[in-house]
Protein backbone atom coordinates (compact mmCIF):
# COMPACT_ATOMS: atom_id res chain seq x y z
CA UNK A 1 0.00 0.00 0.00
CA UNK A 2 0.89 3.35 -0.75
CA UNK A 3 1.93 6.48 1.58
CA UNK A 4 -0.76 8.17 0.10
CA UNK A 5 -3.07 5.39 -0.31
CA UNK A 6 -2.63 4.67 3.59
CA UNK A 7 -2.97 8.56 4.10
CA UNK A 8 -6.38 8.49 2.17
CA UNK A 9 -7.97 5.44 4.19
CA UNK A 10 -7.25 6.76 7.84
CA UNK A 11 -8.44 10.25 6.69
CA UNK A 12 -11.73 9.01 4.85
CA UNK A 13 -12.72 6.55 7.89
CA UNK A 14 -11.85 9.78 10.30
CA UNK A 15 -14.36 11.62 8.30
CA UNK A 16 -16.92 9.03 7.42
CA UNK A 17 -16.95 8.57 11.60
CA UNK A 18 -17.22 12.06 12.19
CA UNK A 19 -19.91 13.60 9.57
CA UNK A 20 -22.65 14.30 11.79
CA UNK A 21 -20.33 17.47 12.79
CA UNK A 22 -19.22 18.76 9.18
CA UNK A 23 -22.15 17.04 6.75
CA UNK A 24 -25.02 19.72 7.63
CA UNK A 25 -26.08 22.97 6.60
CA UNK A 26 -26.25 25.75 8.91
CA UNK A 27 -28.27 27.80 7.48
CA UNK A 28 -31.24 25.42 7.50
CA UNK A 29 -30.65 24.37 11.06
CA UNK A 30 -33.65 25.81 13.71
CA UNK A 31 -31.76 24.10 16.21
CA UNK A 32 -28.41 23.22 17.04
CA UNK A 33 -27.59 19.61 15.34
CA UNK A 34 -25.53 18.56 18.39
CA UNK A 35 -27.60 18.80 21.59
CA UNK A 36 -24.33 18.03 23.80
CA UNK A 37 -22.50 21.24 22.30
CA UNK A 38 -25.27 23.57 22.34
CA UNK A 39 -24.39 24.73 25.71
CA UNK A 40 -20.87 25.32 24.87
CA UNK A 41 -21.56 27.09 21.84
CA UNK A 42 -23.95 29.09 23.85
CA UNK A 43 -20.94 29.78 26.10
CA UNK A 44 -18.89 31.42 23.57
CA UNK A 45 -19.31 35.39 22.89
CA UNK A 46 -19.18 36.73 19.27
CA UNK A 47 -15.40 37.76 19.74
CA UNK A 48 -14.40 34.74 20.97
CA UNK A 49 -16.10 33.21 17.71
CA UNK A 50 -14.44 35.02 15.41
CA UNK A 51 -10.85 34.67 17.42
CA UNK A 52 -11.11 31.07 17.19
CA UNK A 53 -12.05 31.15 13.42
CA UNK A 54 -9.45 32.96 12.53
CA UNK A 55 -6.73 30.62 14.10
CA UNK A 56 -7.19 26.53 12.54
CA UNK A 57 -5.19 25.07 15.50
CA UNK A 58 -6.55 27.25 18.41
CA UNK A 59 -10.52 26.19 17.18
CA UNK A 60 -8.93 22.09 16.47
CA UNK A 61 -7.64 22.39 20.24
CA UNK A 62 -10.86 24.30 21.65
CA UNK A 63 -13.23 21.32 20.42
CA UNK A 64 -10.99 17.99 20.98
CA UNK A 65 -12.38 17.74 24.61
CA UNK A 66 -15.84 17.51 22.98
CA UNK A 67 -15.89 15.78 19.81
CA UNK A 68 -13.65 12.65 19.63
CA UNK A 69 -10.76 11.70 17.36
CA UNK A 70 -9.73 15.51 16.64
CA UNK A 71 -6.25 14.60 18.00
CA UNK A 72 -6.20 12.19 15.01
CA UNK A 73 -8.00 14.52 12.60
CA UNK A 74 -4.79 17.48 13.24
CA UNK A 75 -2.36 14.87 12.34
CA UNK A 76 -4.16 13.51 8.91
CA UNK A 77 -4.84 17.14 8.18
CA UNK A 78 -0.91 17.95 7.57
CA UNK A 79 0.81 17.64 4.64
CA UNK A 80 4.71 18.76 3.84
CA UNK A 81 5.55 21.56 3.54
CA UNK A 82 8.51 23.09 1.31
CA UNK A 83 8.52 26.79 1.64
CA UNK A 84 11.57 27.85 -0.68
CA UNK A 85 12.76 31.85 -1.09
CA UNK A 86 12.79 32.79 -4.31
CA UNK A 87 16.77 33.82 -5.17
CA UNK A 88 15.80 35.01 -8.65
CA UNK A 89 16.07 38.82 -8.69
CA UNK A 90 12.72 39.39 -11.33
CA UNK A 91 12.99 42.51 -13.50
CA UNK A 92 10.66 45.47 -13.10
CA UNK A 93 8.97 44.78 -16.54
CA UNK A 94 8.27 41.31 -15.63
CA UNK A 95 6.23 42.07 -12.53
CA UNK A 96 4.15 45.33 -13.17
CA UNK A 97 0.48 44.89 -12.93
CA UNK A 98 1.05 41.81 -10.17
CA UNK A 99 0.01 43.16 -6.79
CA UNK A 100 2.57 42.03 -4.21
CA UNK A 101 1.26 39.14 -2.30
CA UNK A 102 0.40 37.24 -5.50
CA UNK A 103 4.01 38.12 -7.10
CA UNK A 104 5.01 36.17 -3.97
CA UNK A 105 2.54 33.89 -4.41
CA UNK A 106 3.50 33.04 -7.93
CA UNK A 107 7.53 33.50 -7.42
CA UNK A 108 6.87 30.37 -4.65
CA UNK A 109 4.87 28.16 -7.03
CA UNK A 110 7.49 28.48 -9.72
CA UNK A 111 10.59 27.88 -7.80
CA UNK A 112 8.86 24.08 -7.29
CA UNK A 113 8.71 24.18 -11.39
CA UNK A 114 12.47 23.45 -12.50
CA UNK A 115 12.41 22.09 -15.59
CA UNK A 116 13.36 18.23 -16.17
CA UNK A 117 15.10 18.53 -19.38
CA UNK A 118 16.09 21.43 -21.81
CA UNK A 119 14.45 22.99 -24.86
CA UNK A 120 11.29 22.21 -21.84
CA UNK A 121 7.53 23.23 -24.08
CA UNK A 122 5.27 24.07 -20.78
CA UNK A 123 1.54 23.99 -21.05
CA UNK A 124 0.08 26.61 -18.98
CA UNK A 125 -3.92 26.04 -18.70
CA UNK A 126 -6.52 28.56 -17.57
CA UNK A 127 -3.46 31.56 -18.07
CA UNK A 128 -5.61 34.39 -17.34
CA UNK A 129 -2.84 37.34 -18.77
CA UNK A 130 -0.02 35.11 -18.04
CA UNK A 131 1.08 36.20 -15.40
CA UNK A 132 2.64 32.70 -14.31
CA UNK A 133 3.97 31.76 -17.93
CA UNK A 134 5.69 35.07 -17.92
CA UNK A 135 7.71 34.08 -15.17
CA UNK A 136 8.13 30.95 -16.36
CA UNK A 137 9.61 31.52 -19.48
CA UNK A 138 11.77 34.37 -17.91
CA UNK A 139 13.15 32.34 -15.26
CA UNK A 140 14.02 29.13 -17.07
CA UNK A 141 13.86 29.72 -20.47
CA UNK A 142 10.89 27.23 -21.20
CA UNK A 143 8.77 27.54 -24.00
CA UNK A 144 5.25 28.49 -22.59
CA UNK A 145 1.63 27.86 -24.31
CA UNK A 146 -0.22 29.28 -22.48
CA UNK A 147 -4.76 28.63 -22.57
CA UNK A 148 -7.50 30.94 -21.59
CA UNK A 149 -11.27 31.13 -22.31
CA UNK A 150 -11.29 35.09 -22.05
CA UNK A 151 -10.13 36.71 -25.32
CA UNK A 152 -9.33 40.05 -23.20
CA UNK A 153 -6.98 38.07 -21.35
CA UNK A 154 -5.51 36.26 -24.03
CA UNK A 155 -4.94 39.81 -25.78
CA UNK A 156 -3.45 41.35 -23.26
CA UNK A 157 -1.04 38.13 -22.60
CA UNK A 158 -0.29 38.03 -26.15
CA UNK A 159 0.92 41.68 -25.93
CA UNK A 160 2.77 41.43 -22.74
CA UNK A 161 4.71 38.07 -24.58
CA UNK A 162 5.73 39.98 -27.72
CA UNK A 163 6.67 43.50 -25.43
CA UNK A 164 8.88 41.52 -23.64
CA UNK A 165 10.07 39.19 -26.26
CA UNK A 166 9.28 35.96 -24.09
CA UNK A 167 8.39 32.72 -25.76
CA UNK A 168 4.68 32.51 -25.26
CA UNK A 169 2.03 31.57 -27.50
CA UNK A 170 -1.95 32.05 -26.42
CA UNK A 171 -4.97 30.48 -27.78
CA UNK A 172 -8.69 31.21 -26.75
CA UNK A 173 -10.59 27.87 -25.77
CA UNK A 174 -12.91 26.34 -23.36
CA UNK A 175 -11.10 23.64 -21.61
CA UNK A 176 -14.31 21.95 -21.11
CA UNK A 177 -15.67 21.85 -24.36
CA UNK A 178 -12.66 22.51 -27.05
CA UNK A 179 -10.38 20.05 -27.68
CA UNK A 180 -7.28 20.67 -26.36
CA UNK A 181 -5.27 17.52 -26.62
CA UNK A 182 -3.18 18.76 -29.41
CA UNK A 183 -1.51 21.06 -27.18
CA UNK A 184 -1.23 18.55 -24.18
CA UNK A 185 0.42 16.76 -26.77
CA UNK A 186 2.91 18.85 -27.93
CA UNK A 187 4.00 19.54 -24.04
CA UNK A 188 6.09 18.16 -21.67
CA UNK A 189 5.05 20.11 -18.20
CA UNK A 190 1.29 21.32 -17.60
CA UNK A 191 0.75 23.90 -14.83
CA UNK A 192 -2.00 25.03 -13.26
CA UNK A 193 -1.94 27.54 -10.65
CA UNK A 194 -5.91 27.73 -9.12
CA UNK A 195 -7.41 26.32 -11.98
CA UNK A 196 -10.96 25.36 -10.15
CA UNK A 197 -12.67 22.30 -9.58
CA UNK A 198 -13.79 21.14 -13.03
CA UNK A 199 -10.97 22.74 -14.97
CA UNK A 200 -7.89 21.47 -13.21
CA UNK A 201 -9.65 17.88 -13.18
CA UNK A 202 -10.41 17.80 -17.22
CA UNK A 203 -6.36 18.77 -17.39
CA UNK A 204 -5.62 15.94 -15.29
CA UNK A 205 -8.19 13.32 -17.34
CA UNK A 206 -6.61 14.66 -20.57
CA UNK A 207 -3.10 14.93 -19.76
CA UNK A 208 -2.51 11.32 -17.70
CA UNK A 209 -4.64 9.69 -20.56
CA UNK A 210 -1.78 10.73 -23.74
CA UNK A 211 0.80 10.44 -21.02
CA UNK A 212 2.01 14.50 -20.54
CA UNK A 213 5.64 14.13 -18.54
CA UNK A 214 4.81 16.35 -15.28
CA UNK A 215 1.76 17.93 -14.42
CA UNK A 216 1.84 20.47 -11.22
CA UNK A 217 -1.30 22.19 -10.08
CA UNK A 218 -2.51 23.59 -7.14
CA UNK A 219 -6.39 23.00 -6.93
CA UNK A 220 -9.08 25.47 -5.77
CA UNK A 221 -12.32 26.27 -5.48
CA UNK A 222 -13.45 21.98 -5.53
CA UNK A 223 -17.31 22.62 -5.66
CA UNK A 224 -16.75 25.13 -9.35
CA UNK A 225 -17.57 23.29 -12.92
CA UNK A 226 -18.93 19.95 -11.93
CA UNK A 227 -20.79 17.95 -14.12
CA UNK A 228 -22.71 16.81 -11.56
CA UNK A 229 -24.79 17.53 -8.14
CA UNK A 230 -22.54 15.48 -6.04
CA UNK A 231 -18.98 14.99 -5.98
CA UNK A 232 -17.88 12.14 -8.43
CA UNK A 233 -14.31 11.08 -6.90
CA UNK A 234 -11.89 10.59 -9.23
CA UNK A 235 -9.61 7.54 -7.41
CA UNK A 236 -10.31 4.27 -7.03
CA UNK A 237 -9.80 4.71 -3.45
CA UNK A 238 -12.15 7.66 -3.30
CA UNK A 239 -14.96 5.73 -5.28
CA UNK A 240 -15.18 2.87 -2.76
CA UNK A 241 -15.22 5.51 0.10
CA UNK A 242 -18.78 5.57 2.27
CA UNK A 243 -18.77 9.25 1.96
CA UNK A 244 -21.03 11.04 -0.28
CA UNK A 245 -20.09 14.50 -0.85
CA UNK A 246 -22.55 17.60 -1.60
CA UNK A 247 -21.64 20.79 -2.94
CA UNK A 248 -22.00 22.43 0.43
CA UNK A 249 -19.29 19.77 1.92
CA UNK A 250 -17.02 21.26 -1.25
CA UNK A 251 -17.21 24.33 -0.26
CA UNK A 252 -16.48 23.83 3.06
CA UNK A 253 -13.31 23.10 2.23
CA UNK A 254 -12.73 27.48 1.18
CA UNK A 255 -14.35 28.82 3.39
CA UNK A 256 -11.72 31.11 5.22
CA UNK A 257 -12.07 34.37 7.87
CA UNK A 258 -12.00 37.53 5.22
CA UNK A 259 -10.71 40.19 6.82
CA UNK A 260 -12.95 43.34 5.85
CA UNK A 261 -13.47 46.71 6.59
CA UNK A 262 -16.41 47.61 9.31
CA UNK A 263 -18.98 48.59 7.19
CA UNK A 264 -18.62 46.11 4.86
CA UNK A 265 -18.63 43.72 7.87
CA UNK A 266 -22.10 44.98 9.11
CA UNK A 267 -23.72 44.86 5.84
CA UNK A 268 -22.89 41.26 5.85
CA UNK A 269 -24.29 40.65 8.81
CA UNK A 270 -27.29 42.48 8.03
CA UNK A 271 -27.69 40.43 4.82
CA UNK A 272 -27.37 36.86 6.63
CA UNK A 273 -29.91 38.36 9.84
CA UNK A 274 -32.59 39.35 6.93
CA UNK A 275 -32.21 36.39 4.83
CA UNK A 276 -32.91 34.07 7.97
CA UNK A 277 -35.40 36.28 9.05
CA UNK A 278 -37.59 36.10 6.03
CA UNK A 279 -36.49 32.16 5.58
CA UNK A 280 -38.44 32.19 9.13
CA UNK A 281 -40.91 34.08 8.22
CA UNK A 282 -41.80 31.58 5.17
CA UNK A 283 -41.49 28.53 7.48
CA UNK A 284 -44.38 29.67 9.07
CA UNK A 285 -46.47 31.28 6.66
CA UNK A 286 -46.12 28.59 3.94
CA UNK A 287 -45.65 25.55 6.80
CA UNK A 288 -42.77 24.79 5.38
CA UNK A 289 -39.54 23.12 6.63
CA UNK A 290 -36.58 23.85 4.72
CA UNK A 291 -34.61 26.45 3.91
CA UNK A 292 -35.96 29.32 1.33
CA UNK A 293 -32.45 30.83 -0.58
CA UNK A 294 -32.86 33.93 -2.31
CA UNK A 295 -31.29 35.80 -4.90
CA UNK A 296 -28.08 37.44 -4.38
CA UNK A 297 -28.48 41.70 -4.51
CA UNK A 298 -26.21 44.91 -4.40
CA UNK A 299 -25.52 45.67 -0.83
CA UNK A 300 -27.96 48.90 -1.04
CA UNK A 301 -30.94 46.70 -0.42
CA UNK A 302 -29.81 46.09 3.23
CA UNK A 303 -29.34 49.85 3.89
CA UNK A 304 -33.32 49.78 3.81
CA UNK A 305 -35.87 48.37 5.88
CA UNK A 306 -36.36 44.54 6.46
CA UNK A 307 -39.88 44.52 5.51
CA UNK A 308 -38.90 45.87 2.16
CA UNK A 309 -36.39 43.29 1.74
CA UNK A 310 -38.81 40.75 2.73
CA UNK A 311 -41.21 41.91 -0.10
CA UNK A 312 -38.77 42.21 -2.41
CA UNK A 313 -37.72 38.81 -1.60
CA UNK A 314 -41.33 37.02 -1.86
CA UNK A 315 -41.68 39.09 -4.83
CA UNK A 316 -38.52 37.35 -5.85
CA UNK A 317 -39.44 33.59 -4.82
CA UNK A 318 -43.13 34.24 -6.45
CA UNK A 319 -44.89 34.39 -2.70
CA UNK A 320 -47.60 36.05 -2.14
CA UNK A 321 -47.01 37.34 1.94
CA UNK A 322 -49.83 37.23 4.71
CA UNK A 323 -51.44 41.14 5.06
CA UNK A 324 -50.30 41.49 8.63
CA UNK A 325 -46.79 40.31 9.94
CA UNK A 326 -44.79 41.21 12.99
CA UNK A 327 -41.40 42.03 11.00
CA UNK A 328 -40.19 43.29 14.17
CA UNK A 329 -40.44 39.68 15.66
CA UNK A 330 -38.93 37.74 12.14
CA UNK A 331 -36.13 40.55 12.29
CA UNK A 332 -35.29 39.49 15.63
CA UNK A 333 -35.78 35.79 14.94
CA UNK A 334 -33.29 36.19 12.08
CA UNK A 335 -30.47 38.30 14.27
CA UNK A 336 -31.53 34.94 16.49
CA UNK A 337 -30.82 32.20 13.88
CA UNK A 338 -27.53 34.13 12.90
CA UNK A 339 -25.91 33.50 16.35
CA UNK A 340 -26.83 29.90 16.41
CA UNK A 341 -25.32 29.71 12.69
CA UNK A 342 -22.09 31.44 13.06
CA UNK A 343 -21.86 29.09 16.35
CA UNK A 344 -22.84 25.65 13.80
CA UNK A 345 -20.25 26.62 11.20
CA UNK A 346 -17.64 26.58 13.87
CA UNK A 347 -17.73 23.16 14.48
CA UNK A 348 -18.10 22.49 10.91
CA UNK A 349 -15.10 24.51 9.91
CA UNK A 350 -12.99 22.37 12.39
CA UNK A 351 -12.79 20.19 9.17
CA UNK A 352 -12.12 22.61 6.40
CA UNK A 353 -8.75 20.99 5.91
CA UNK A 354 -9.06 17.33 6.36
CA UNK A 355 -11.78 17.81 3.61
CA UNK A 356 -9.41 19.58 1.10
CA UNK A 357 -6.65 17.16 1.93
CA UNK A 358 -9.56 14.37 0.91
CA UNK A 359 -9.67 15.83 -2.38
CA UNK A 360 -6.20 16.73 -3.05
CA UNK A 361 -5.84 13.28 -1.95
CA UNK A 362 -8.79 12.06 -4.44
CA UNK A 363 -6.72 14.21 -7.19
CA UNK A 364 -3.26 12.42 -5.84
CA UNK A 365 -4.20 8.82 -6.37
CA UNK A 366 -6.10 9.24 -9.42
CA UNK A 367 -2.86 10.41 -10.97
CA UNK A 368 -0.58 7.86 -9.18
CA UNK A 369 -2.92 4.87 -10.81
CA UNK A 370 -1.83 6.80 -13.94
CA UNK A 371 1.90 5.83 -13.66
CA UNK A 372 2.39 9.40 -11.80
CA UNK A 373 5.24 8.98 -9.13
CA UNK A 374 3.05 12.10 -7.33
CA UNK A 375 4.15 14.39 -4.62
CA UNK A 376 2.08 17.07 -2.54
CA UNK A 377 3.06 19.45 -0.24
CA UNK A 378 2.45 23.18 0.67
CA UNK A 379 4.16 25.46 -1.27
CA UNK A 380 3.73 28.62 0.42
CA UNK A 381 2.97 30.03 3.70
CA UNK A 382 -1.41 30.10 3.94
CA UNK A 383 -1.11 34.02 4.62
CA UNK A 384 -0.03 34.06 0.93
CA UNK A 385 -2.97 31.73 -0.06
CA UNK A 386 -5.08 29.47 2.10
CA UNK A 387 -4.85 27.17 -1.57
CA UNK A 388 -1.39 26.46 -0.94
CA UNK A 389 -1.18 23.11 -1.64
CA UNK A 390 0.81 21.36 -5.03
CA UNK A 391 -0.15 18.25 -6.37
CA UNK A 392 3.66 17.12 -8.57
CA UNK A 393 3.19 14.46 -10.44
CA UNK A 394 6.26 13.19 -12.95
CA UNK A 395 5.57 9.97 -15.10
CA UNK A 396 7.46 7.16 -14.05
CA UNK A 397 9.22 6.31 -17.54
CA UNK A 398 10.89 3.21 -16.23
CA UNK A 399 7.07 1.68 -16.27
CA UNK A 400 5.96 2.65 -19.71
Amino acid sequence: MSALLAHFQALDQLLYHTRQYWQCVAFSCEQYPWPHLAPVLEQLDDEQVAALDENPDKLVGFFKTYIPDLQRLEELSQLPKAFVSSNHELPFWLTNGIKGRKLTQLQAFVEHLTPQQENENVLEWCAGKGHLGRLLAHQYGVTVHSVEIQPHLCAQGEHLAEQFSLPITFNEANVLQDDCAPWIAKCDHAVALHACGGLHQSLMRQASAIGTQRLSISPCCYHLFLEHEHYQPMSDAAQQSALRMQSSDLKLALQQTVTAGQRVQRLRQTEVQWRLGFDQLVRDAFSRDYYTPVPSVGKLVFGGEFSEFCQWAARKKGLVLPEHIDYEDYLTRGIQRKHMTDRIELVRHVFRRAIEVWLVLDRALYLQQANYQVDIFEFCEPSLTPRNILIDAKLNRELQ
